[in-house]
């Protein structure tokens, strides 16, 4: 069982062995009292807080998101997830019978449901690069990409680091040569913000999307669109509100259409900057310390869960973050896959992921079996190597 210091800031079910941060993430107590404090506030006096004093705190609190994601902070918007970002810009966009929407096998199974679903209702095709599920180099990444883009290829959907391999694709190269021949993309960055370094304006992308509740540590529903200025005026949010007419000039129009489209609970939005403080400062060397202790903790995890099943992974380690996967010597079925997953958590007290791939939406046959089983391993800083020793000996028990 593992045992959190009385001072640890950390919520975690001390019985489970708890290796999936990348899902949902982890928030810690000095953020959760920071809400706790802000909700207080809010019913206290709803109107207050809802009618009078919001903007201003939305401002206060997406100048230092920006700030953390070096980001334009005009075109920055709060969502609940990346995943809602991702919709709200293909639900913006209007495409026509005969267009590409151009993507990859190694994408989030909603994300590939919302592509299909959009193009779907505009006669639009959906143009899938199948890749191995595991990656041995950033430009065999960018070469299957560029070889799919064609003169019809109107949007490219691509994840910075993918939910199913946790591969950190070379997304500044892939934006780049789309740009070149002229294919906006919209990057799913759901795991990116808090796990490696984000640079919005130097990368350039058409649509960016991450996520707050993963790796930045805020809470659940936290999540942020960013629309470049020249594309600012196609975006328009879900749901349309009070801000689509509104008259003021001196104030974004993103902000006005997004941040107000109906009765919400905002703490969620302006509690990312303690999240933003809280988790830089579990560090002696802040963000940057953070994330190289992650990572590296998640390769020496990925080392000796491979040795002990004796499989050698093939995507280079500098192509994770704090996320690793390792192929697992089974026969891949989505069956396979959920039993052995229920198992880790019903018994061995571990959680963990366990995916086929790719995804049902990303292969090429919605009917056929995946190619491979992987489990995916989280690193933040409540782990140490022991819990990886764990999953390891769990595995081998039940594929040995």
């Amino acid at each position: 069982m593992r045992r959190f210091s009385p001072d640890s800031p950390w919520r975690l079910d001390p019985a489970i062995t708890f290796l999936n941060h990348g899902s949902f993430g982890a928030c810690p107590l000095p953020v959760l009292a920071h809400q706790r404090a802000l909700i207080d506030e809010l019913e206290a006096e709803p109107v207050a807080f809802l009618d009078t004093t919001i903007e201003a705190r939305l401002d206060d609190a997406r100048h230092v998101v920006a700030r953390f994601l070096n980001a334009d902070p005009d075109g920055l918007v709060f969502v609940p997830n990346a995943t809602n970002g991702v919709s709200t810009v293909l639900r913006s966009l209007r495409f026509e019978p005969g267009d590409e929407l151009l993507t990859t096998n190694h994408e989030y199974n909603a994300t590939l449901n919302a592509l299909a679903e959009v193009a779907r209702a505009a006669g639009a095709t959906v143009v899938t690069v199948q890749l191995p599920a595991e990656i041995t180099s950033g430009d065999e990444v960018v070469e299957a990409v560029r070889a799919a883009v064609t003169p019809n290829t109107r949007l490219a959907m691509v994840s910075h680091i993918t939910s199913p391999t946790a591969t950190i694709l070379p997304i500044e190269q892939i934006v780049r040569m789309l740009d070149d021949r002229g294919v906006d993309t919209l990057v799913d960055a759901a795991h990116a913000p808090g796990q490696v370094p984000v640079d919005v304006e130097a990368l350039g992308a058409a649509y960016w999307t991450g996520n707050g509740h993963k790796w930045l540590c805020g809470p659940k529903g936290t999540g942020m669109l960013h629309v470049r200025a020249d594309r600012r005026d196609r975006i328009r949010p879900l749901v349309i509100s009070h801000g689509w007419n509104d008259p003021r000039s001196g104030r974004p129009r993103l902000w006005l259409e997004f941040d107000w489209t109906g009765t919400p609970d905002p703490t969620s939005y302006l509690t990312l900057p303690a999240a933003i403080s809280t988790i830089r400062g579990l560090h002696p060397n802040g963000w940057p310390g953070l994330m190289g202790q992650n990572h590296q903790l998640a390769i020496d995890g990925r080392r000796l869960i491979a040795d002990a099943l004796g499989v050698t992974p093939r995507t280079p380690e500098s192509m994770h973050g704090s996320m690793a996967t390792i192929p697992l010597p089974m026969t891949p079925s989505d069956e396979a896959a959920r039993a052995l997953k229920r198992a880790l958590i019903d018994e061995d007290r571990i959680e963990v992921p366990i995916s086929p791939f790719p995804v049902p939406a990303g292969r090429r046959d919605a009917s056929a079996p995946p190619s491979a089983v992987v489990v995916r391993i989280s690193a933040q800083q409540y782990n140490e190597i022991d819990d990886y020793a764990r999953l390891a000996d769990a595995l081998v028990h039940r594929l040995g």
